[in-house]
């Protein structure tokens, strides 16, 4: 691995901020789920215990790293850990073990951390993290948890693409990656 890692935010807000509804996301949206696969897929991914627990296992494919203050925590697929710091460590040091695949060896490594939740997990994460992967859904929801304001002195969008609802999402969508300014 060259470099440091890249931190990534990949999280879906509404309108109002909402990224959560008692444990859950309020919404569904299949289209965004295929694109977080996708962006995710082969690189570790850091989440909170309760957002671990909604999604209901690991995510295949991916080095799934939870951060919970629960030391006796534990879920086959899963690497336990007391602080997004930590979690932060353990990716960056199973990225730069990277052994590339004999069947694919001009397979580029991974160098890209991704943080997925939830709002907790957020939060300390904004100020640590080099760009954010979001999807805006078009509509105010109701919910308990909120994703931090983004602020617009400190990112910029880089690319935007309007997504119509598709026959499996219950709304419309815009996905904007947003870069450090």
């Amino acid at each position: 691995m060259s470099g440091d890692p890249t931190i990534a935010v990949i999280v879906a807000v509404a309108s109002n901020g909402v990224i959560g509804r008692d444990g859950d996301m309020p919404w569904r949206l299949s289209t965004d789920l295929k694109r977080f696969k996708a962006l995710t897929l082969g690189h570790p991914v850091i989440m909170g215990r309760k957002t671990f627990d909604s999604v209901g296992k690991p995510l295949p494919g991916r080095l799934n790293i939870v951060v919970t203050r629960d030391h006796d925590w534990q879920a086959e697929g899963a690497l336990a850990v007391g602080s997004l710091g930590a979690a932060l460590e353990l990716a960056t040091a199973h990225l730069e073990s990277f052994e590339p695949d004999p069947d694919a060896p001009d397979a580029e490594a991974p160098n890209t951390i991704f943080i997925a939740g939830g709002g907790q997990i957020y939060a300390q994460a904004m100020a640590l993290a080099d760009v954010l992967h979001v999807t805006h859904v078009d509509a105010e929801i109701d919910g308990d948890t909120v994703f931090p304001a983004i602020d617009p002195a400190v990112w910029e969008v880089t690319r935007e693409e309007h997504v119509p609802a598709g026959e499996k999402d219950s709304h419309p969508t815009r996905y904007v990656v947003w870069e450090r300014a």
